[in-house]
């Protein structure tokens, strides 16, 4: 049967464990919260380089063609 003192070493490694179970869920909280903060960026900064491209396609289809200007 175990001693006291080796109960208590185990009540202490679970208080340990315990403490840095909650820390790691903690900043995989923030990790995920900056994620979805990344992801939205993202998607902002893909629909932004869309739309540019499409303004610069507008834009060259006005240029005259070079074989016609010639």
């Amino acid at each position: 049967m175990p001693s006291a003192a080796q109960i208590d070493q185990i009540a202490e490694r679970v208080e340990r464990l315990l403490v840095r179970y909650e820390e790691l869920q903690r900043t995989n909280a923030l990790l995920t919260q900056q994620v979805e903060v990344l992801t939205q960026e993202r998607d902002s900064l893909k629909s932004r380089l869309s739309a540019a491209r499409s303004r610069v396609d507008a834009l060259l289809e006005r240029l005259p063609d070079i074989k016609s200007a010639a």
